[in-house]
């Protein structure tokens, strides 16, 4: 490519950044915090890519400031010498670039025009639980039921062995999962950084469960600590239950990723 073509691609992929990083489309792609470093990224790309043009312009201009103040009346030999340099400048532009490179800019096209969806369950039954050991447990609040996370439900119920859940209803959100036995799980996917790391943290289902089970629906669930642990059969890792005394459908939220993962 060109200068001027190398531009328009930093233009486009600039202005898919900034995109992006203004609209909830990032959150399919990187974390939440991520989100000032993409704006930047996204500006910084705009600016080289005017500076680029702006270059190219300047330096165009100044050729043809330098062909314009030659003098008349050169020697002979100095313009057969101008002609010969320019005839082998059009010999070194006769193959221009393959135009098969514009597919670059496909994929930028995509970025801004598709929204992908969030990893569901497909991935979820494929990689194993990703639930890690806290530190310490922040109190839980009063209100009844207590709404937690995915991933704050399961660290209490496995690693606290469920002792600041005992006796308190709570709400959990997550998309189902089925196994190949046709057992539930509500899941959600943690991110380190960026989608392409995102493995599941998952909780067993049981008592009321709805009559229809369809993967990847989002669910509110409401219901109560039960002791006990399953293991996740890809990685061993240990899966906590919660007995479910009610669910509701909603819908995907704004965030599909668990926001209190590696905070």
């Amino acid at each position: 490519m060109n200068r001027h073509a190398q531009a328009a691609v930093l233009f486009l992929l600039g202005g898919a950044l900034l995109h992006a990083g203004t609209t909830d489309l990032y959150l399919r792609y990187v974390k939440a915090g991520l989100q000032p470093l993409l704006l930047a990224a996204g500006v910084v790309l705009l600016v080289t890519a005017g500076a680029t043009v702006w270059y190219e312009w300047r330096r165009g201009k100044s050729a043809s400031a330098n062909g314009s103040s030659e003098e008349p009346g050169r020697p002979e030999h100095e313009a057969q010498l101008r002609e010969h340099h320019e005839d082998e400048g059009h010999e070194d532009h006769a193959h221009p670039e393959p135009r098969v490179s514009w597919l670059l800019v496909l994929p930028l096209l995509a970025l801004i025009l598709v929204a992908p969806p969030a990893l569901g369950s497909y991935s979820a039954l494929r990689t194993g639980t990703a639930l890690q050991k806290p530190f310490g447990y922040d109190p839980l609040p009063a209100s009844n039921p207590v709404p937690l996370s995915v991933v704050d439900y399961a660290s209490r119920a496995a690693y606290g062995h469920g002792k600041s859940l005992h006796g308190r209803a709570v709400r959990v959100t997550g998309f189902l999962s089925l196994d190949g036995s046709g057992k539930p799980y509500l899941v959600r996917m943690a991110l380190n950084c960026c989608a392409a790391d995102a493995q599941p943290v998952k909780i067993a289902l049981t008592g009321q469960l709805p009559p229809v089970l369809r993967p990847d629906a989002w669910l509110e669930v409401k219901g109560t600590y039960r002791p006990g642990l399953t293991r996740d059969p890809v990685n061993g890792g240990p899966i906590p239950y919660l007995k479910v005394t009610s669910t509701r459908p909603v819908p995907t939220p704004r965030d599909p990723y668990d926001e209190t993962w590696n905070k």
